[in-house]
């Protein structure tokens, strides 16, 4: 039985050496996430699958989280992925406080440092978020953040959920405070609490490609290799 075993081994060692190789690469290097939940809209939509650079801050033990060389840390506005022990699964979401920020929210509308966080919907300042619903049919309404170093599109709902509102706190040293880009639907640091740095897997910076749920899962060829 062993020999046929060796056999086997020997006859297909480049196919093997292969498929070990790409599961290092995958584990270590850069890989693919499947996204199947809203949380990230507009910015990243059911049924993408982001590329995620595993290299961005860390390197890896291969098939752990043992890390064996900083590389660099995680920016505000940053898009992550990490292992969450509180919600138990991989989340995405995006940075919007370092270690040692102090970030609240007031319906809706971030402050950090003590600055408000300025907002655009078609190419206007919104002042008061009823300006961005002044059509009572909207369920929701995409505008722009001007997040420090990393301007994004967020998602409001036009009846806020109860996230709307925290704070102030104070990011702790070595964590993270995460925000989902679809601020009314997101279970993200308002409801995991700060994310620790050694949870952090990598960034994503890219949509691989994207299948439609809604249409047989076809792909969506806007959005092959799109930045996000």
């Amino acid at each position: 039985m062993l020999k046929k075993v060796m056999r086997q081994v020997k006859q297909h060692r480049q196919f093997i050496l292969f498929i070990g190789l790409m599961l290092v690469f995958r584990s270590a290097v850069a890989d693919w996430n499947h996204v199947p939940s809203g949380s990230m809209l507009p910015t990243i939509v059911q049924g993408d699958r982001i590329l995620v650079n595993k290299m961005a801050y860390d390197l890896r033990l291969p098939f752990t989280n043992i890390t064996l060389v900083k590389l660099a840390e995680p920016e505000r506005g940053d898009i992550i992925t990490f292992d969450s022990a509180v919600a138990d699964k991989k989340l995405v979401k995006r940075i919007i406080g370092l270690p040692g920020d102090t970030v609240s929210m007031r319906n809706n509308r971030l402050y950090l440092n003590g600055q408000a966080i300025n907002y655009e919907a078609s190419s206007q300042t919104v002042t008061d978020w009823r300006e961005a619903f002044s059509d009572e049919r909207k369920a929701f309404s995409d505008m722009q953040e001007a997040l420090p170093g990393k301007p994004h599109a967020i998602r409001l709902h036009a009846s806020p959920s109860r996230l709307a509102n925290f704070g102030p706190v104070t990011v702790p040293q070595g964590h993270y405070l995460t925000l989902g880009d679809n601020r009314d639907a997101s279970a993200d640091s308002r409801v995991i609490g700060f994310i620790p740095r050694e949870e952090i897997t990598g960034k994503a910076h890219r949509v691989a490609f994207s299948n439609d749920p809604e249409h047989y899962y076809w792909f969506r060829n806007e959005r092959w290799l799109m930045p996000i």
